[in-house]
C-alpha cells in the first residue's frame, strides 16, 4: 500500500498564523512537493460545516462526504447502520453579544465529574429516544433514531469560536434537530445547577455547561473501510489552542521527522500521497508516474523552481 500522510491544520486562517507563513523553514516538505505530482484540489470554503481533513480523512477510508453528515459515531461503531452520534462536553463562555465554545480537551475535566454529570443527564436522553454511553471523560456516545439524517458542525470548526455560526439546520430531520437543541437547553440548565458546577468553579476550574453534536447520521450499509492514512494530530492541537509558537514547532517537528520519513520512501522509489488541509481546502500529491513525460515535468520544476512552500500552505 501506498504510504499516506494527511496533515490537518497545515495552514489556518487566523491572523497568527498566516503571519509565520513567509518565514516557516521546511526544507524536507519542499524538496517533496518537488518530487510529487499534484491531484486536483478539494476546493471549499472555511464555513463548511466539515473541515477539509475530515472530509480527506473520509475520502480515504471509502465513507460517504456530505458537508455536516459524515456519521463518525457509526462508522467507527459495531452497528454502523443505526443513527448515532458524539455529544462532546464543553464550556460555552458568553460575552456581551457572543457565545464561545471551549472544548473538553481543554477543561482538564476528571472521570468523577465526567460520570456524576452522565449519571444526572443519561435518563433526560433516555426519555427521548437516545441511548448515552460514555466513551472517556468529555466524549460521550448517543444512538438513537432522531439522530437520523442530522447536520451539524465538526467539533473542531466551532473550538474555541463563536457558535451562532455554526447552528446548522437539519431539514432532513427537523424534529431530530429540535429535539438536540431542547436537550442542549436541558443540558446548560442542568449542569448549572449540579454541584460538580460549583466544585469546579470552587478549584479554579471552567465549569462544564453544555455539549456539542457532531458526526451524526447512520451508514446505509456496514463500510469495506480501506486503510487509515497516518494523520499527526500535532498542528491540529497547536491550532485548536490558538498556540501558533507551537504550532510552528510542531510543523518543524514534522518536517523532520514524517515529511522526511515521506521523502526517503518517494527517494527510494516507493509510492506515496500527501494531502495537505488547511480551514478552506485539501490539496493532495501522489508519486509522479515513471516516463518521458515524468521526467519532462521534474526537469521543468527544477528548471524554474517549485511554488514556495509558505505560497502553497496560504492556499489552504
Amino acid at each position: 500500500m501506498p504510504h499516506h500522510l494527511l496533515i490537518p491544520f497545515a495552514a489556518a486562517s487566523a491572523p497568527e498564523c498566516q503571519a509565520l507563513l513567509p518565514g516557516l523553514k521546511l526544507p524536507n516538505l519542499q524538496a517533496l512537493l518537488a518530487r510529487l505530482a499534484e491531484q486536483p484540489a478539494d476546493r471549499g470554503d472555511d464555513h463548511s460545516l466539515t473541515p477539509p481533513h475530515e472530509r480527506a480523512l473520509a475520502r480515504a477510508l471509502g465513507l460517504p462526504v456530505a458537508d455536516g453528515q459524515i456519521p463518525w459515531a457509526a462508522a467507527q461503531s459495531e452497528a454502523p447502520t443505526a443513527p448515532q452520534a458524539w455529544f462532546s462536553l464543553c464550556h460555552y463562555q458568553v460575552g456581551m453579544e457572543q457565545v464561545t465554545l471551549l472544548p473538553g480537551a481543554q477543561l482538564a475535566l476528571d472521570d468523577a465529574d465526567s460520570r456524576a454529570l452522565f449519571e444526572a443527564f443519561e435518563p433526560l436522553c433516555a426519555e427521548d429516544g437516545l441511548t448515552l454511553r460514555r466513551e472517556s471523560a468529555t466524549e460521550w456516545h448517543a444512538s438513537g433514531e432522531p439522530l437520523r439524517g442530522i447536520a451539524c458542525a465538526s467539533l473542531d470548526r466551532v473550538s474555541g469560536r463563536m457558535v451562532d455560526a455554526w447552528l446548522a439546520e437539519s431539514p432532513a430531520n427537523v424534529a431530530g434537530a429540535r429535539l438536540l437543541k431542547r436537550l442542549q437547553s436541558e443540558a446548560q440548565m442542568l449542569f448549572y445547577t449540579h454541584p460538580a458546577h460549583d466544585a469546579r468553579t470552587a478549584r479554579g476550574l471552567l465549569p462544564v455547561n453544555g455539549f456539542w453534536v457532531h458526526g451524526a447520521g447512520a451508514l446505509a450499509a456496514p463500510p469495506a473501510l480501506a486503510e487509515a492514512p497516518d494523520m499527526p494530530d500535532t498542528l491540529r492541537q497547536a491550532a485548536l489552542r490558538g498556540d501558533w509558537a507551537g504550532w510552528q514547532k510542531a510543523w518543524q517537528a514534522l518536517d523532520a521527522g514524517e515529511i522526511a520519513a515521506l521523502l526517503a520512501a518517494a527517494q527510494r522509489g516507493e509510492p506515496v500521497t500527501l494531502t495537505l488541509c488547511g480551514e478552506r481546502h485539501a490539496r493532495t500529491w501522489t508519486t509522479a508516474p515513471a516516463g518521458a513525460f515524468a521526467r519532462l515535468g521534474r526537469s521543468i520544476k527544477q528548471l524554474f523552481g517549485t511554488t514556495p512552500v509558505s505560497d502553497t500552505l496560504k492556499d489552504l
